[in-house]
C-alpha cells in the first residue's frame, strides 16, 4: 500500500508567524575613523555616513571649501588641510555623479595661487578631475541673512551661494582670537570683509553659519596644530593623530572636535551661540558616533 501523504493545516492569516526581518542599521550623527592613510579614513567614514550620494546628487555643483589660509608652508605645518583628504573627496563626489567639484579658499597670507600650489591641494584637486577657483573680488555679493544677531549683510562668494552642494573640509588647529578653528570659521574664507568679523567674533561666526550652510563637513585631524595657530610655522606644535571627523552638523562635528585640543564644547563661543540659535548639537552624549579604526 503507497504511503499517504500528510498535507498540513493552512493556518488563519490572523495567527500566521511573523516574518523575521532585519532591523535597518542606523545611520550614525558622526563618524570618527582613525589609524588609516588619508584617502582610506575619508572613504570609511563616508561609507558609515550612508554614502558620499547621500550628500552628493547626480548632476549637482558641487564646492569643496578647505583652509588654504596661507602661502608659507606645506601641508606638515598643519596650517592647511591635508591635500590627500581634500583630493579624496572631489573624487568621491564624481563616483557620485556630480556635474562639477570646485575648490576654494581666500588665503589672508600670501597669494591664492601660491597657497594653492604650496598647500598640495591645487595637485590633488586636478588630479581627481576638480577646478581651483580664485576668488576675486568683484564676485562677492552682499547678501541678506535674517537670522543673523550681528552679521546681517555679510558679502558672500557668489559660488558659494549657487552651488547645490557644499563639502567644508577645515583642518583642525588653534586660533589666536578663537581658541580654536574647525568648521564653523572654516566658513569665514566665504566672506569678503573678514576683519569685521572680529568685533564680536563668536556670535559673527554662528551668524555666517546660519548663512551658509554646509551639506557635509569632514574634519582634517590628520595633523593638528596643537599652538601658534592659525598660520603655525614650527614642526614642533603639530600633533600627528591620523583621524578624521565626518558629519552633517558642523556643529556637532566642532564640538567633538575639540577634545583633541582636551577642550569642551563650551568653551567655545562660537560653539555656544550656534547651538542657542538651533544650528546643530553639542551634547556630543546624546549622540550616535561611531568610531571606526581603519587599520583594525
Amino acid at each position: 500500500m503507497p504511503p499517504v501523504a500528510t498535507v498540513l493545516p493552512t493556518l488563519p492569516a490572523s495567527i500566521q508567524p511573523p516574518t523575521l526581518t532585519a532591523s535597518p542599521v542606523p545611520i550614525p550623527d558622526l563618524v570618527v575613523t582613525t589609524g588609516g592613510e588619508p584617502e582610506a579614513l575619508v572613504r570609511r567614514a563616508l561609507a558609515a555616513l550612508g554614502g558620499m550620494a547621500r550628500f552628493v546628487p547626480k548632476g549637482a555643483s558641487v564646492i569643496v571649501k578647505p583652509n588654504i589660509c596661507v602661502a608659507y608652508h606645506t601641508y606638515e605645518y598643519a596650517a592647511t588641510t591635508n591635500p590627500w583628504v581634500v583630493g579624496t573627496l572631489v573624487k568621491m563626489a564624481f563616483e557620485a555623479g556630480a556635474a562639477s567639484v570646485k575648490v576654494m579658499d581666500f588665503p589672508f597670507g600670501g597669494t591664492a595661487q601660491k597657497a594653492y600650489e604650496i598647500s598640495g591641494i591645487k595637485q590633488q584637486v586636478e588630479a581627481a578631475g576638480g577646478e581651483m577657483v580664485f576668488m576675486l573680488p568683484y564676485r562677492y555679493v552682499v547678501t541678506k541673512n535674517p537670522k543673523a544677531v550681528v552679521l546681517k549683510n555679510p558679502a558672500v562668494f557668489d559660488d558659494i551661494l549657487k552651488t547645490d552642494v557644499l563639502i567644508n573640509v577645515p583642518i583642525a588647529k588653534t586660533h589666536s582670537s578663537s581658541k580654536l578653528t574647525i568648521g564653523m570659521k572654516n566658513l569665514m574664507g566665504v566672506v569678503q570683509d573678514r576683519s569685521a568679523m572680529h568685533i564680536n567674533l563668536g556670535q559673527c561666526i554662528a551668524d555666517l553659519n546660519a548663512l551658509v550652510r554646509p551639506q557635509l563637513t569632514v574634519v582634517d585631524a590628520v595633523r593638528i596644530l596643537t599652538a601658534n595657530g592659525p598660520t603655525g610655522g614650527y614642526l614642533a606644535d603639530v600633533k600627528q593623530l591620523n583621524t578624521l571627523i565626518a558629519g552633517p552638523d558642523v556643529v556637532a562635528a566642532d564640538s567633538y572636535a575639540v577634545s583633541l585640543f582636551g577642550m569642551k564644547p563650551e568653551e567655545l563661543d562660537f560653539i555656544v551661540k550656534g547651538v542657542a540659535m538651533g544650528l546643530g548639537r553639542s551634547d556630543l552624549q546624546n549622540l550616535l558616533i561611531q568610531k571606526i579604526a581603519v587599520g583594525a
